[in-house]
């Protein structure tokens, strides 16, 4: 648990009104130090004078006179001058869509999320729960790694593992099955998620091999967990460079093989815009062809979704967590999110919501007919070694989470 009574928090809002109440919550909340600003100018000059004591959190308002929050939280990531960023608005609730679109596209700006005004300490409290604390300037400033050499020997070392997410049905809460998703084990950074080395080694040989030990280690584990539960699929994630690999799909097979998978129990998935090769749809064609799941993931942020769905043999339907989480309260998410369910019951097509992450997403969701939900109110991704345990102690919580229609988050 973080000690906020140790750090540093900025709120920049033009309004006093509105910097004094974000102010007096943050001061609630315990914070150690909070500091004020009018603009995006004098927020950076505050910045400048904080060298040896990073800020933690930014509050930054979207609409203000000179520098506005746009350009100012590109400054900050830009020179990785704070911690985390939290950014509000009392406008056009797509405002807040464009700023979290930009967060997601650059790796450089840990955006803890947006919130239309008036802000809650609720609101707050549940976003800092995502918030990261680095201990020092040196660390919040080391560049991610990018040294393909070195992502290399580390695969040869064994050191990229998957680890597991579930995924629960919304009618039962029973466990339906599990997304594989890559993790670095490094021996000095600790544990890294794929925005470390994905970037690495995309458009290089090593994405194949890269792929294939994550679908090995991980199809090792299915063979292993199905002898218990027989029914557990299992979600795994190929790249561009992996669909356009004309001998990819002919590896991708020895390994099933090998590990006698049963094809409807594995689920490939690939984004829209892999499949902009014809290569790439052809060979998406053959995996359809064995039996297997297709899912097309992160659907909605693309560009052609619905022409790509209509003519591609998907089984699955991935709704992106950006038009998930919040869904409840913001009408934009909410009908993005409606009518891509209801694309997918009419293609016949499972659906699966990810960033499921309060009982207000769970709500919202479940009322408009998905089938399948992901996201941290169900688990966090996990080792392999703890899956069986978080099964076992989790049934009676999903059973009762999938029963009731609103109500408070069950106890975890």
């Amino acid at each position: 648990m973080i000690d906020l009574g140790q750090l540093v928090a900025l709120v920049v809002e033009d309004s006093s009104v509105q910097r004094n109440h974000l102010v007096t919550l943050l001061q609630d909340m315990h914070f150690g130090t909070v500091l004020e600003a009018g603009d995006g100018v004098e927020a950076l000059r505050i910045l400048g004078g904080q060298v040896n004591c990073p800020i933690f959190l930014v509050i930054t308002d979207v609409d203000m006179p000179g520098m506005d929050g746009i350009e100012l939280i590109s400054r900050l990531a830009e020179g990785r001058l704070v911690e985390n960023v939290i950014v509000i608005s009392a406008r056009d609730p797509r405002l807040l869509e464009t700023v979290e679109s930009l967060a997601a596209d650059n790796t450089r700006m840990n955006l803890l999320g947006t919130l239309p005004k008036p802000i809650r300490i609720s609101e707050l409290s549940a976003m800092l729960k995502q918030a990261k604390h680095r201990e020092s300037v040196a660390e919040l400033k080391a560049p991610a790694i990018q040294e393909l050499a070195e992502i290399e020997r580390a695969l040869e070392a064994g050191q990229f593992v998957p680890f597991f997410q579930p995924k629960v049905l919304f009618s039962t809460g029973l466990l339906k099955g599990v997304e594989a998703l890559a993790r670095w084990q490094h021996p000095q950074r600790g544990l890294l998620g794929p925005q470390a080395f994905i970037g690495s080694i995309e458009g290089t040989p090593v994405m194949a091999r890269f792929t294939l030990s994550m679908v090995e280690q991980s199809l090792r584990l299915l063979t292993e967990w199905r002898r218990s539960m027989p029914t557990l699929t299992m979600s795994l994630n190929l790249s561009a460079d992996d669909l356009a690999d004309r001998s990819f799909v002919d590896r991708l097979m020895d390994l099933v093989r090998k590990y006698e998978a049963v094809p409807q129990s594995l689920i490939w998935e690939v984004t829209e815009t892999m499949l902009m090769h014809p290569l790439a749809l052809a060979n998406l064609a053959r995996l359809g062809l064995r039996g297997f799941g297709l899912s097309m993931d992160d659907f909605g942020i693309g560009y052609s979704s619905m022409q790509t769905l209509s003519r591609s043999p998907f089984t699955e339907l991935k709704i992106d967590r950006i038009f998930v989480h919040g869904a409840c309260e913001r009408a934009n998410r909410r009908a993005i999110l409606s009518s891509s369910l209801e694309m997918g019951r009419s293609l016949g097509v499972s659906t699966v919501a990810e960033g499921i992450e309060t009982m207000d997403d769970w709500n919202v969701v479940r009322s408009l007919g998905c089938d399948i939900a992901q996201g941290y109110l169900i688990a966090k991704p996990m080792p392999a070694a703890e899956l069986l345990g978080w099964v076992r102690g989790n049934r009676a919580r999903l059973r009762a989470l999938a029963a009731q229609a609103d109500g408070a988050k069950p106890d975890a």
